[in-house]
Parts: C-alpha cells; structure tokens; sequence
C-alpha cells in the first residue's frame, strides 16, 4: 500500500466579500441612503401635492424611509433581514424624533435669549429699572439660583449618599424596606407640596422668607433622587472587589470607603449632577418660600431671594417685548448653567475614576 498523501488541488472557496451587492448583501451605507431617498421622497410628495407643513414632511419622510429600508432589504437580501432592517430603522425615527423637539428648543432659545445677553446683562440686576423698559440685567437671580441650589445640595448630597449606602451595604429587615418605600414616595412628590411642608414649618416657627428656606425644599426635592441614582451605582460595583478587601482583613467600612465609593464616585458624581439639574429649574417653592426680588442679595439666610427660573417668569409676567428678550435671556443662561455643572460633572468622574492598566 502506497503512503502517498493524495493532496486536494481544488481552489478554496473565496470569501465573499461585506457590502458586495452580487453575494446578495447591502453595503454598509445603506442605511444612510435609505435615509437619504426617504427624505427625497418625503419632501417631493410634500410639493407635489402642496402639503404647507414641515411636520407633515418629515412624517412622510419617515415613513418612506422605513418602507424602502424594507422593500430593497427583502429583495436584495431576504425577508428575515429585512424585518431586522425596518427594527433599526424604527430605531432611527425615534431618535431623530426626540431630537428634533430638542434642537427646536435649543435653537429658539439660543436666537432669541443673544438678542440682549452681554455682559451688562450678566453683572447687573433689575434694581430702578421698570419691567416694560429696556434695561436691567440677571445677576440677582443667578447669585440666587448659585446660592440655592448649593444650600440644598450641601443638605441632600451627604444624606442621600449615605442613605444609598445603608440600603445597598447594610440594609436588610423591615427598616430598609420602609426607608426604599419612603424614598420611592418622595421620587413622585410635586414640587409645589415640598414648598407647602417647608411653608408649614415657617408659620410654625415664625420664620421669614429667605433663600435658605427655599433651599430646603430643594434638598427635599434633590434627596431621592441622589439616594436612587447613588443605589444604582453601588450595586453596579463587583461584589469580588468587596470580598477580595474583606479577605485582607481591611474592615467593611473601610472597604467601603476606600474601594466601593472610589470605584462607583464617576456614577455617584453624574447621579448628583442630574439632581441639580432637577432642582435648578424649580419654581414653585421659589415663589412661596423666597418671594423674589429686584434687589442683589447675597445672604441667603435674610430677605427675600430671586432665582433664574423666577426671574424668567416674572419678566414673561409683565408681557412687554423688553420684558420678552430678558426672559428668553435668563433661559439661556439657565441652560448654560445646567450644561457647565454637567461638564463638570464629567471631568470629575473621568479624574477620580480608578486607572486600570492594559
């Protein structure tokens, strides 16, 4: 018997190759040129038959868009890609309808709120300057919303933390469910109900109004929301982290103060950011507890305070177009507040995050 090997000279199959339409797949631009007919589709069938609204387009477009992602997938690949196709798609509408309102506000904000946003506006507050007249400016306010919203979140954070870390690290019994109860009930209270408990406890005791009382019902306000975002993060950190800790003898609390909250303070961080950003645009407790005023005061504790978002509803109150541009000013410097907590936020987390080595 021969040992010879009898070798295969028949050549290996090629690989067929992505994006190619002759192996009966799309390119991966597909999607982008779906978008595209769709859109060409939608706005000539929108002059064809003289359709006046933008919104009317864009659905139609929308449509077509799905429609022909499905139809050309089904011939071209099969019908099971081609119900995966019009999933994406589906996918792609919605965020794109989300996004539209959101660049809508962002661009009317932005147009009308530069119209008188300089720095007089910036470093000068409404004192002598009548709400129908040119003038005046937003510093009053925005030292309020600073002092305010730091008050509560002096108040909140601390607590709210704390709290997330009894519930996820000690907390077992009755007393955690009743304290995860207590915290879900108080994610849903109105605003206006924060202002009216504080309210309450100012006529009990004798209190004035005053920046801090406001702050107070923000902290009650911003409080749940620190205890469930932080909870979230705390259970997202690898329970192996915590074991490898206790088993060298390193105590629970310091374990959790020198591995959990280090490993999980990039999500604490933003958790707390988004709860400053829930109370910066409150206006209701603003209006019961701290009355609003014309006036710079930087004492929180005496007098009556304004805020950003009092002051855009005083000057949309008074109704002049004077009035108008100082309002739609005051929203934009409200949103660049929230946006720059929110950045700093992120440079935090990215700082304090542990560095892993590849």
């Amino acid at each position: 018997m021969s040992n010879a090997v009898v070798q295969d000279t028949r050549p290996a199959p090629s690989a067929p190759r992505r994006g190619s339409l002759s192996r009966r797949g799309l390119p991966r631009w597909a999607t982008a040129a779906f978008g595209v007919a769709g859109l060409a589709l939608g706005c000539g069938i929108g002059l064809v038959f003289g359709l006046d609204s933008k919104v009317q387009w864009g659905l139609l477009s929308a449509l077509l868009f799905v429609l022909v992602s499905y139809v050309t997938t089904a011939v071209v690949e099969n019908k099971r890609q081609a119900k995966d196709r019009v999933a994406t798609s589906l996918v792609w509408v919605c965020f794109l309808l989300a996004l539209v309102p959101l660049l809508s506000l962002l661009w009317t904000t932005i147009k009308r709120g530069t119209k008188v946003l300089d720095a007089d506006f910036m470093t000068h507050s409404m004192a002598g300057v009548p709400g129908f007249e040119k003038g005046g400016g937003v510093y009053h306010a925005l030292i309020g919303t600073l002092e305010q919203v730091g008050i509560a979140t002096l108040i909140s954070a601390p607590i709210g933390l704390l709290t997330a870390v009894y519930l996820v690290e000690y907390g077992k019994g009755a007393l955690a469910k009743a304290v995860t109860f207590f915290v879900d009930v108080m994610t849903g209270i109105p605003s206006i109900v924060a202002g009216l408990f504080i309210l309450t406890l100012m006529l009990m005791f004798e209190l004035k109004p005053s920046g801090f009382m406001g702050s107070l019902a923000l902290a009650i306000l911003m409080m749940p929301v620190v205890v469930r975002s932080t909870e979230e993060m705390l259970k997202l950190v690898p329970n192996e982290l915590r074991e490898a800790s206790l088993a060298l003898g390193v105590p629970k609390w310091r374990t959790i103060l020198k591995v959990v909250l280090p490993t999980a303070i990039g999500g604490i961080t933003t958790g707390v950011m988004l709860a400053i950003a829930r109370i910066a645009g409150e206006t209701a407790p603003i209006m019961l507890l701290v009355f609003g005023s014309q006036l710079i005061n930087t004492n929180p504790f005496d007098g009556a305070q304004s805020s950003l978002p009092f002051y855009i509803w005083e000057q949309f109150r008074v109704g002049s177009d004077a009035s108008y541009d100082r309002a739609w000013a005051g929203a934009l410097v409200l949103i660049a507040f929230v946006m720059i907590l929110n950045l700093v936020a992120r440079g935090i987390a990215r700082w304090k995050a542990p560095k892993t080595g590849r």
